[in-house]
């Protein structure tokens, strides 16, 4: 009895030990009531190797990826703490079973179980049949992977949502409908780079991708994002081989200082690695949010050499217990035993819990949110409440889809919500940089809700240059200059300068320089443009002022002639003169001085027809009444004696006064006939000054040139009679002083024609007064006040004795 008693304590003592270190349940499968499926590519098979048939994949002997086993680990934390939760499904326990899905073309009876009904496929959902336990799945992280296996999922609306899957394609809905995703589109990533180019004016990009599904993707994203910007895209290449030499050379090659690179981490790693072993320096990585976070680059030896290393990322989120969790669970599986299967999925558990923590943390909100997502769902559809659900209820996919597109619940201080394409309506993006010990730094944070914003700090970021790198084809002009694009890419330009009366904005268009407006005027470099500065001379002016103070005293000298000769009409002098004609005279250079008054001011329809009409009109009778005065003297004493039955007729029916009267009807129709047809208008002068307006009036000279020939006609006349009476006595001479009138008269519009020539400012106006109020004054003083000034001061020569002698002394010189 003894004996046998030593025998079991002994063979207890033994079994004792053996019974601490069995093996553990599988780290891929846990019993529920509800079933989640995963799908986590925890190992990756970078080169397939063709099979003549299928074959299972043998994941466990592929590459491992540490932060999708990271991932992994934090699903089956957030199970285990919503079934340790008393107020979010309770009496419910949730259950998973993942699959280590590490190939595409290899890796579909992981699919294949979580679709199946008692391991039997159903092409499609029967009515009143049995249905799956796996009420939604979880993954993929690869957009290629998730691209694969999405359709077998939408054909039954299973709910299909994924942490990592960031191509636009799964927006459309109308190919993808029961799919979800807590990670933000590319789309949102790629308007992140976007505005962080934008920010530091970086121009001249190169684009480096994966072949594959999201690297594509994110190609024609990052496209049509800079299609309205001044960005160019100088240089793409996909990463499908290993010849990173020839990539790099060509980027120096083009003076590329910014790379893009968006592709997974394990094409990002060698892409990087190439380029210390290359001595590529001196660029400028932006590192997309699948491997900015990485941990192991940051550490490579010579890493600093290459550049700086900007990232975009979700901000890293720390999971409380969960650290706990993956220690306590690692603690456990410290067995013999390293290794678990599962149906093909199997881990050697060897992996240090630390090891596991250090991994890249991106993404650890995206499955976190992802599970809670599902349980929230189901809470909802299980009409849980008052600390229990109803288990009775069938769970439908379509049902539990509808309520994830529902979810509106606060996790870890974010409101978790989904949007009509079934992205998540939460989170914010970090924009980092790797700093000189190799950690992701934040300087900048990205929101997404409810418009793009970003906040960046570049203050906080340790340059490699020391200061922002600049990446462009071209210089910036400098102000004044627009950009002529050489070549295929608006970023290689030469810069010219914009001339007078343009500008180039260069915040619209930089590349041509706009006219100014009428109004307007710039100077050559300008950019923008500055108002003219409207001119006419002012009825204040000096000039105007000096003008019509004259145009007064050749009222006042006019009036004072005319009582002088009326006062003295029947003297020889004034008869010599005219007799009355003086009077028509006088009066019409009275009423030719009315157009002095509108050449200033503002000029209207009636200030322009007002300067042109009444002087030409009078003026006209003025050298016609000079003309038949010119005339009559010489009939007198040349003509009468050879011909007097013309002087009779001239005589008899007032010669004289016919021409004067036929001559203003002439020229009076002319000028209705010209003012009718194209009046002369205001004109606004923007061609003689860039920086000036010039108000004036616009006179059609061709309409206008009969009016000025038989002026010019006039004087023509007037000059021959003049001229045939040169030799005529002393008082009755009209020659010398018709000729020296006309003289000053041609003169006077000479001179104003070659300064209008030369000069076209506002005070052209002005001296056009002036050359009107000059031919007035010619004929005032050069005629009339000799005139004036023999009757007030040597009246002696104004008798009838001294003008009998003048001619009895010319009768005699022509007799000899």
């Amino acid at each position: 009895m003894g004996c046998s008693l030593a025998c079991l304590c002994l063979l207890g003592c033994v079994l004792y030990p053996l019974a601490q270190c069995t093996v553990p349940a599988s780290e891929f499968r846990l019993e529920g009531d509800y079933l989640i499926g995963g799908l986590f590519e925890i190992h990756y098979e970078a080169f397939p190797t063709f099979h003549g048939r299928p074959q299972t994949m043998d994941c466990s002997s592929k590459f491992l990826i540490l932060s999708n086993y990271r991932r992994f680990q934090l699903m089956r934390f957030a199970v285990a703490e919503i079934n340790n939760s008393t107020s979010l499904l309770p009496n419910v326990t949730l259950g998973y079973e993942v699959f280590d899905h590490c190939t595409d073309a290899q890796s579909f009876s992981d699919v294949f179980k979580l679709l199946s009904v008692n391991n039997v496929i159903q092409p499609w959902n029967v009515p009143n049949k049995n249905v799956s336990k796996v009420v939604a799945v979880l993954g993929l992280f690869s957009s290629t992977s998730t691209l694969t296996v999405a359709p077998l999922f939408m054909s039954d609306f299973i709910p299909l949502i994924s942490y990592g899957s960031s191509s636009s394609i799964f927006s459309e809905k109308a190919k993808f409908p029961s799919f979800l995703r807590t990670v933000h589109s590319s789309k949102k990533v790629m308007e992140v780079i976007v505005k962080i180019l934008q920010y530091f004016k970086w121009h001249w990009v190169a684009f480096l991708y994966s072949s594959d599904d999201y690297g594509t993707d994110g190609l024609k994203l990052f496209i049509e994002k800079i299609k309205d910007t001044e960005i160019c895209l100088a240089y793409t290449h996909s990463l499908d081989s290993s010849h990173y030499l020839s990539v790099f050379n060509q980027i120096d090659a083009q003076r590329i200082n910014l790379i893009v690179v968006f592709a997974p981490h394990w094409h990002a790693i060698p892409l990087v690695q190439a380029a210390i072993r290359h001595n590529v320096t001196g660029k400028v990585w932006i590192a997309g949010e699948a491997w900015s976070l990485n941990k192991e680059l940051p550490k490579e030896k010579g890493i600093k050499n290459i550049g700086t290393v900007i990232g975009v990322s979700q901000p890293v989120v720390t999971i409380p217990g969960f650290e706990d969790f993956l220690y306590s669970v690692k603690k456990g599986n410290r067995c013999e035993s390293t290794e678990q299967q599962f149906c093909n999925q199997i881990y050697n558990c060897s992996q240090e819990s630390a090891d596991i923590l250090a991994a890249d943390p991106s993404y650890s909100f995206s499955v976190y949110s992802a599970v809670y997502s599902t349980a929230h769902a189901l809470h909802n559809v299980l009409n849980c409440d008052f600390g229990k659900c109803d288990n009775g209820i069938p769970i439908s996919p379509p049902v539990l889809l509808a309520q994830l597109k529902k979810s509106n619940f606060t996790l870890l201080t974010e409101r978790v919500q989904f949007d009509e394409n079934g992205d998540p309506r939460f989170g914010s993006y970090a924009v980092l940089f790797w700093n000189q010990t190799g950690d992701p730094e934040n300087f900048g944070t990205c929101w997404f809700y409810p418009s793009v914003k970003i906040f960046i700090n570049d203050s906080k970021i340790q340059w490699h240059s020391k200061e922002v790198p600049i990446s462009q084809c071209s210089k910036d002009c400098k102000e004044g200059y627009a950009k002529r694009i050489e070549g295929i890419h608006q970023c290689c330009f030469k810069c010219e300068i914009c001339p007078n009366g343009t500008f180039v904005n260069r915040t619209k268009d930089p590349f041509n320089c706009i006219d100014c407006e009428e109004h307007q005027w710039s100077a050559a470099g300008s950019t923008s443009c500055l108002p003219r500065t409207v001119e006419y001379v002012a009825f204040t002016d000096t000039a105007a002022v000096v003008i019509l103070v004259g145009a007064g005293l050749l009222l006042a000298l006019t009036l004072a002639m005319c009582v002088l000769f009326a006062i003295n009409y029947n003297t020889p002098v004034v008869r010599s003169a005219g007799g009355p004609m003086c009077f028509l005279i006088l009066g019409c250079l009275s009423l030719c001085s009315i157009s002095i008054f509108f050449f200033f001011d503002k000029p209207t329809v009636a200030f322009c027809v007002l300067r042109f009409l009444p002087f030409v009109l009078f003026y006209t009778v003025c050298l016609a009444c000079f003309v038949v005065r010119s005339f009559q003297i010489v009939s007198i004493f040349k003509i009468a004696a050879k011909f007097p039955q013309a002087h009779s007729w001239w005589m008899k029916y007032h010669g004289q006064w016919l021409v004067i009267s036929v001559t203003f009807v002439i020229q009076a129709f002319l000028i209705i006939v010209s003012v009718s047809s194209d009046p002369p208008s205001p004109f606004r002068d923007i061609v003689s000054y860039p920086d000036k307006i010039i108000l004036g009036c616009f006179m059609n000279l061709k309409t206008s040139s009969v009016s000025f020939v038989l002026l010019l006609l006039l004087c023509l006349l007037c000059f021959i009679f003049s001229y045939m009476g040169k030799d005529l006595p002393k008082n009755y001479n009209e020659a010398k002083a018709i000729t020296f009138c006309l003289l000053l008269l041609i003169l006077t519009w000479i001179i104003f024609t070659t300064a209008s020539l030369l000069y076209q400012g506002k005070y052209i106006h002005s001296l056009n007064a002036l050359a009107v109020l000059s031919s007035i004054y010619s004929f005032l003083l050069w005629y009339f006040l000799p005139k004036c000034y023999i009757i007030i001061f040597q009246p002696q020569k104004n008798t009838q004795k001294y003008f009998q002698g003048l001619i009895q002394d010319y009768t005699k010189t022509i007799s000899q």
